[in-house]
């Protein structure tokens, strides 16, 4: 496995809006909010913040500490369902801001599975041996697509974003190993923003009925979420014939406390070796996954050859995971 995670970085709005703070807005309490969900508090980006701005913050992390200068990459893609404008791609902007003149930049789409759609783009994109450096940065200002009136949906998302710099590094131990993708159009009803695209673009009557915001059948997506990142975590162990309990940490998407719970019964991996920070800042969708694993480094909770699962799912329907084996950059 020669493609390292040499470095990892996160950023989340300094604005906190607890589940109080949405008493005051909908019609909806912390009990109901904090039982449902597990979420407590989310962050939400001011009106000056743009998804590439917190980008920007999460890459020049990851950079940080991975000890490489933007000037080595060659690779800058972005995962987002929120980019700043239709063109150009949020990826090219914060290429420019970070100096990043020797990359080719790209955003990637796949909502909340986003960010390991992306790392398999990477690693596939240097193991073809053209490219040595990429960075991957999984960004959102999931504010902008809320319905404040919605009480089903805007108690759920927050902002923020998680990046990680990789490097191919031939003959190296550890690294990205297995990954599964899967998607499901047939279901893309069930979780969507029903306009603003070139079907239904921005109208006065789009604006009365809030159809550019976030729509979601909650039980339907709830049901799907369990069912395919249990069986791709399942599909993964086998692949790589490793056993539940070899896994130090699990780190899913953070949408739903019942789902990571579920899905950990399922798949029968200690609760101690589930990474949860969804109680601090709901679905971040594409950088969930990127700011978890920011946040396991920072605690500590990696060490060189411990084994390590990424799950996600999203809107699309899409879903996937990766496994890697961790290590300390020399």
């Amino acid at each position: 496995m020669p493609i390292q995670l040499l470095g990892t970085g996160s950023y989340t709005p300094e604005k906190i809006l607890t589940n109080h703070d949405l008493e005051k807005i909908v019609d909806t309490n912390d009990e109901w909010i904090s039982t449902r969900t597990g979420i407590r508090e989310r962050r939400i980006a001011s009106e000056e913040q743009a998804t590439s701005d917190l980008a920007l913050i999460a890459a020049q992390r990851a950079l940080k500490s991975s000890g490489v200068d933007a000037s080595e990459l060659d690779v800058v893609l972005i995962a987002t369902c929120t980019p700043d404008m239709a063109f150009p791609s949020t990826a090219t902007l914060v290429q420019n801001r970070l100096g990043a003149k020797n990359a080719f930049a790209m955003d990637l789409s796949a909502a909340c599975s986003g960010f390991i759609f992306a790392l398999e783009t990477a690693r596939n994109l240097l193991d073809a041996g053209r490219y040595r450096t990429a960075l991957v940065i999984g960004a959102e200002k999931m504010s902008s697509l809320l319905n404040w009136e919605d009480r089903g949906t805007c108690i759920l998302f927050g902002d923020g974003a998680g990046a990680v710099v990789l490097r191919n590094e031939e003959g190296s131990k550890g690294g990205l190993g297995p990954c599964i993708l899967g998607s499901n159009g047939s279901l893309s009803e069930l979780l969507q923003v029903p306009a603003g695209g070139s079907r239904r673009p921005v109208t006065p009557q789009v604006l009365e009925e809030h159809s550019n915001t976030i729509t979601m059948a909650g039980q339907e997506v709830f049901k799907h979420a369990v069912l395919n990142m249990t069986s791709t975590a399942k599909k993964l162990l086998k692949q790589a014939e490793w056993e539940p309990s070899e896994l130090a940490l699990v780190i899913p998407h953070q949408a739903n406390h019942r789902i990571l719970e579920a899905i950990r019964t399922r798949v029968g991996v200690d609760k101690d070796n589930v990474f949860v920070n969804v109680h601090k800042y709901g679905n971040t969708s594409s950088a969930s996954v990127g700011i978890a694993l920011d946040e396991a480094v920072a605690q500590g909770r990696l060490k060189p050859g411990d084994r390590v699962m990424l799950l996600a799912f999203g809107a699309g329907f899409t879903w996937g995971g990766m496994l890697l084996e961790w290590r300390t950059p020399a």
